[in-house]
């Protein structure tokens, strides 16, 4: 003997699940763009303006599209945090070796304020 649910059936019936992974699918596949404006006006001046993009797609489907701000964003991805280190670490390298080049110029000393160490006779 059955008891009839006090809960109605989902939509869909009994294969909703495989047809929400379907629908999930084919939206990550084919990507989705949703686009608006929201503007704020008062006596025809406008106040403020907010424009909003939203992307669902899958990773390779944004690549696809020439979307990939993820990789070059340092918190977002540890490759783009090492090139920003090492990039970081060429400038003052270079920095450096331009600073140890004017200390060694003649006259050097002028221009920095420094005194000349003497060698002992």
């Amino acid at each position: 003997m059955t008891t009839a649910s006090r809960f109605p059936e989902p939509y869909g019936g009994q294969g909703s699940g495989a047809n929400l992974a379907d629908i999930l699918e084919r939206v990550l596949d084919k990507g989705v763009v949703i686009a608006g404006d929201i503007r704020i006006n008062l006596l025809d001046i406008e106040l403020l303006t907010v424009k909003l993009r939203l992307i669902v797609a899958s990773v390779d489907k944004a690549k696809e599209m020439g979307i990939d701000w993820w990789e070059t964003d340092p918190a977002l991805s540890s490759r783009a945090r090492r090139d920003e280190l090492a990039r970081e670490n060429a400038e003052l390298r270079e920095r450096l070796a331009r600073l140890e080049e004017l200390s060694l110029e003649p006259g050097s000393a002028e221009r920095t304020g420094r005194t000349p160490k003497r060698e002992a006779p």
